[in-house]
């Protein structure tokens, strides 16, 4: 986030790609190829809603970007993951709580299912081979993280970790985690929706915005415009 690197360094980044073309999905990171589908995924119940709790990076880009996607009904930008019982900005921000800057995502199953969330978390809303980091911000707050909430996302998730890693649909090895949901905590007030209220903010043009055009062009099925809270 902005308190990581500062805005000059930002917008500088930002020039230097557009004058190169370069398509980004996160700050220092090209997609070039859609990674495949999962082969693993859930079967459809009669469930009318379903929680999924993702950490990939800053909460701002992740959020925006699963708020565009068809089937998704809610999202909270939160913390999840640490040892103390409750979280707030400053204290994550420390790096001594072990929470993760997280997104809780609430869907409808019969419109999107968890294996296609996963597919979107790992092709265009982060990248899962960076440890403790994304692009620019650095600490275990912005690890990957999945939490999973039945022991059916848990298997969904491992699967596909695994898909990916036979595939080498990456350079490197995720180093993804893979773990249950605990508690999430709902961040303050102004990290909601931040991306949505502050597009000029260089850091939202420079690592989220590159997410939602990836998104838009990859998964043009699933995309749809911020529809607001």
């Amino acid at each position: 986030m902005m308190s990581k690197l500062s805005a000059a360094v930002l917008g500088l980044a930002l020039v230097v790609a557009v004058a190169m073309g370069v398509k980004l999905m996160v700050f220092g990171q090209v997609r070039t190829e859609k990674l495949p589908a999962p082969v693993v995924d859930e079967a459809k119940t009669g469930a009318r809603t379903e929680t999924a709790v993702f950490a990939g990076g800053c909460f701002w880009g992740v959020q925006t970007t699963f708020e565009r996607i068809k089937g998704v009904e809610k999202t909270w930008a939160g913390y999840s993951g640490g040892s103390e019982n409750t979280a707030n900005y400053a204290a994550v921000s420390s790096e001594t709580t072990g929470h993760a800057e997280s997104v809780k995502v609430v869907f409808d199953p019969q419109k999107i299912s968890y294996g296609t969330l996963l597919w979107v978390f790992f092709s265009v809303v982060h990248d899962p081979t960076q440890l403790n980091r994304q692009g620019p911000d650095v600490g275990t707050s912005y690890r990957s993280v999945i939490f999973f909430t039945t022991p059916e996302q848990e298997r969904i998730a491992r699967a596909y970790i695994a898909q990916l890693d036979a595939a080498k649909a990456f350079p490197k090895k995720i180093v993804t985690e893979v773990a249950p949901l605990k508690a999430f905590y709902d961040a303050e007030e102004y990290h909601q929706d931040y991306a949505e209220k502050n597009p000029d903010n260089p850091y939202i043009q420079v690592c989220d915005i590159p997410k939602v055009k990836a998104l838009k062009e990859q998964f043009p099925e699933l995309f749809q415009e911020y529809k607001g809270k």
